[in-house]
């Protein structure tokens, strides 16, 4: 089968990371006979650099057109120019909510896996993290307060800002009925993430869960509130099947789970819409401090590839081919340095991705 991905490099350890995830997919489509065609686009800090914007109309009716798109990392200010001194609809994070929402992305799914391997990079007890644990955060990715009208003015000589979080129930609903289809596939149990006890919003979204929830008498639906689920994945984490919240709150929320796996270098990411059509990302970000020094984690960008494989292209054998090379990688003792410990062998961005490449 014959695959047109759009790739994003992006900025700071983007490019590097993508290489070894193109490395990787290469490797899976001359085992299982498949065809992977890459067309580049600019997107983040590169992008304004080069066109005075984030994400061109160009570059994004060229992610339309592909099957999937993969990116690497945005931001971080590497760049020609100080990328956030400009206006906000201009910085590079702009580029990342405009191609969500251009391509209609509203669900982002975040597993959160503790490899055994890892357990030592964990920065949780032993006892707290058991024999491991597996969840995954699901976010709604294009409303909310980074979406909501914001403004900053000058009233009465004191500097204000206004940002508005605003959801309509058919948002709600249908980022809803996915978490309930991916519960329907793991442990069948959800656990939705609001502040209820003070935002309007989050009163709208526990009561349209509750709507849906009735047509999947299957899968256990609890609620619990955003500071309690912060304070939750670091008592016990094992208690989460399916984490369902929306836009900001799944951001910091995604972000805590990355670090109690290890790294949030081991993290991947699908943001999905109706269509195949999705965008796959790791969830860390540019890392400018590392950036073409080889030493970035490249398997949060190679899993979500594996991602890409399972959601957007069908090829399940695949996807779980990527995964059980990075499994296996990391029993044989090889790490990058985010996730180093006692005994085990150093490897850079490029190596890493070599073994793994070799184990497919």
């Amino acid at each position: 089968m014959n695959y047109n991905i759009t790739v994003i490099p992006g900025d700071g350890i983007g490019p590097e990371i993508v290489a070894e995830t193109r490395k990787v997919l290469n490797q899976i489509g001359e085992k299982f006979g498949h065809n992977f065609t890459y067309t580049e686009i600019l997107m983040g800090g590169v992008s304004i650099d080069a066109t005075g914007v984030p994400l061109t109309k160009e570059a994004l009716d060229t992610a339309r057109n592909s099957d999937s798109v993969l990116l690497g990392a945005i931001g971080g200010n590497v760049g020609k120019s100080d990328w956030y001194s400009l206006p906000p609809h201009l910085r590079p994070e702009a580029g990342l909510l405009a191609i969500r929402k251009g391509l209609n992305l509203f669900t982002n799914i975040r597993p959160a896996v503790l490899f055994p391997e890892l357990k030592d990079a964990s920065p949780l007890r032993e006892d707290i993290i058991g024999d491991g644990f597996d969840f995954v955060v699901m976010r709604e990715l294009t409303g909310g307060l980074y979406f909501g009208e914001r403004n900053t003015m000058i009233e009465n000589g004191i500097r204000t800002a206004t940002d508005t979080l605003t959801y309509d129930e058919n948002e709600i609903k249908r980022i809803a009925k996915w978490a309930f289809t991916i519960a329907r596939k793991r442990r069948r149990k959800i656990c939705s993430v609001d502040k209820a006890n003070v935002l309007d919003s989050s009163r709208l979204w526990r009561q349209v869960t509750e709507e849906v929830a009735k047509d999947y008498p299957d899968v256990e639906l609890s609620h619990m509130l955003v500071d309690n689920c912060a304070m939750q994945l670091v008592k016990d984490p094992r208690q989460f099947d399916v984490i369902l919240t929306e836009n900001m709150f799944g951001d910091i929320l995604s972000d805590e789970a990355s670090m109690i796996t290890g790294s949030i270098g081991m993290l991947a990411s699908a943001s999905l819409g109706d269509t195949k059509l999705g965008l796959y990302e790791p969830s860390h970000g540019s890392a400018p401090d590392i950036a073409g020094q080889n030493k970035a984690n490249p398997i949060a960008t190679i899993l979500s590839a594996a991602m890409m494989l399972r959601y957007s292209f069908d090829l399940e054998r695949e996807a779980e081919a990527v995964e059980s090379a990075v499994k296996s990688v990391l029993k044989k003792g090889y790490r990058t340095i985010d996730i180093m410990s006692k005994g085990m062998t150093l490897v850079g961005t490029k190596e890493m991705g070599d073994q793994i490449s070799s184990e497919i």
